[in-house]
């Protein structure tokens, strides 16, 4: 009884029907998409950004990866700790309007350096979203409708992909890259004003009920630091999920590119068949592909993980794993093939699965540290999560693309390919971390959470 007072008070206590919880995720979903339109509208213009500002593919990989991974990773952890105990909607307005502005800021960049360093301040922002939203998500909603509540939050990457790289195509093809950065970043003010004047705060029906068990409302540094320590799942899953986004995220700021360079002459023809130019085709097609199988991945990940939960826990970590096993001889195929739209189609079956991971992972994390922990165990996940996908992907493979192309010959579209199926190949080492997790959850899971 203790455990579901105690899982449900937000939900009984704050006055937050199920109206209003589905409104508060719906909202919370809009700005995952926007964090992830600003932060992935640079991948279909990576090509003219290189073009533009002569840049070498490893300086792609810095731009798009590391200058955004660093701040954004070395931020989450602090600003998480403040969302434990401070106003957690109010940081999210917050964050937003700096990251949004930072975008903009993008667009009037003159130099690689400036450009380099307004991501700087897009990382900044997009550091305060995620950890507090993902702990409103899991006070909002019962233990048993979390990972689905969670899975469909995680579906604003695949759509927010889907907006930028379509959005962000057709405005570089009709006004040039600095404007799609422009207008990106102009939505966020309407949504900080919902946030700020809409969203509610469930931590005071938390603290009545944490007071009513005994339980400390908010535990020290020290005291988060050493239960994470204890946890086996929760670094095996971190792990699992950050060798998955070495690949997916460093794969985004070339697969544009990948086709440009190895299929300039189909890419063309089919373009100018829908009156498009080149660019903006495959910020449609690549966005229309990742958004629409990523909101189907989230959302079946996020739904067959609660199920799963309910029948035997190991199942829940056990999902992902036979998804990336399937997703990535379907990528390593769509490199090979020789015509556009069947690989295209093999690409769809990888984006099928893309997102499978979150619902499991993100509902798993949340289960093995007690409510007042969730935040901080959110950023530290996203700072392994980043520091290996954002941070290490794009540069691993902007290196590889030119060691490959200068050093061994392959030239710019061999070197690319021969990158893009390393990283593929790479990411399977999660394949291991989930299935060793599988072994630890049942012992880890906290009875209160």
């Amino acid at each position: 009884m203790a455990e579901t007072a105690l899982d449900q008070a937000p939900v009984a206590e704050a006055g937050m029907g199920t109206a209003y919880r589905g409104y508060a995720l719906g909202l919370l979903l809009s700005i995952y998409v926007l964090n992830c339109l600003d932060r992935q509208v640079i991948n279909i213009l990576a090509e003219p950004i290189k073009r533009d500002l002569r840049l070498a593919d490893w300086q792609v990989g810095i731009m798009s990866g590391v200058s955004f991974a660093l701040i954004y990773t070395l931020l989450a952890v602090p600003i998480a700790r403040q969302a434990e105990h401070r106003h957690r909607p109010m940081i999210i307005a917050a964050a937003l309007t700096v990251w949004c502005g930072f975008t903009a800021l993008c667009g009037l960049a003159r130099t690689y350096v400036q450009l380099c360093l307004c991501r700087f301040g897009v990382g900044v922002g997009e550091a305060g979203c995620t950890p507090p939203a993902l702990s409103l998500i899991s006070d909002y909603f019962p233990k048993e409708k979390r990972a689905t509540a969670l899975g469909i939050y995680a579906v604003g990457a695949p759509l927010g992909v889907l907006t930028g790289m379509g959005f962000g195509g057709l405005v570089a093809d009709a006004y040039g890259w600095r404007m799609a950065f422009l207008i990106a970043g102009a939505p966020g003010l309407i949504l900080a004003a919902l946030v700020m004047t809409t969203l509610k705060e469930a931590r005071p029906a938390m603290a009545r009920r944490l007071a009513a068990t005994g339980a400390a409302l908010q535990p020290s540094v020290r005291e988060t630091v050493a239960l994470l320590a204890s946890k086996r799942t929760f670094w095996l899953l971190a792990l699992a999920a950050g060798f998955k986004m070495v690949f997916t995220d460093g794969q985004a700021p070339f697969l544009a590119s990948f086709f440009l360079r190895s299929h300039p002459a189909e890419v063309a023809a089919l373009a100018a068949r829908f009156h498009l130019q080149a660019v903006g085709f495959l910020g449609l097609s690549l966005g229309l592909i990742n958004g629409v199988m990523g909101v189907i991945s989230g959302w079946i990940g996020g739904l067959l993980a609660d199920r799963a939960a309910a029948r035997d826990l190991r199942y829940v970590v056990v999902a992902p794993a036979v998804a990336m096993l399937v997703a990535t001889p379907a990528y390593i195929a769509a490199l090979y093939v020789d015509s556009v739209s069947l690989a295209f189609v093999f690409l769809m079956i990888q984006c099928a699965t893309n997102v499978f991971w979150a619902g499991p992972v993100y509902s798993s994390v949340h289960g093995v540290v007690p409510p007042t922990m969730r935040a901080t165990a959110t950023a530290v996940l996203i700072f392994i999560i980043n520091m290996l996908g954002t941070g290490v992907g794009p540069l691993l493979i902007g290196g590889l693309s030119d060691a490959f192309a200068h050093g061994l010959g392959q030239g710019p579209a061999g070197g690319l390919r021969s990158a893009l199926v390393v990283a593929s190949v790479v990411s399977l080492v999660g394949v291991v971390f989930y299935w060793r997790a599988s072994r630890t959850i049942v012992a880890d899971m906290e009875p209160a959470s």
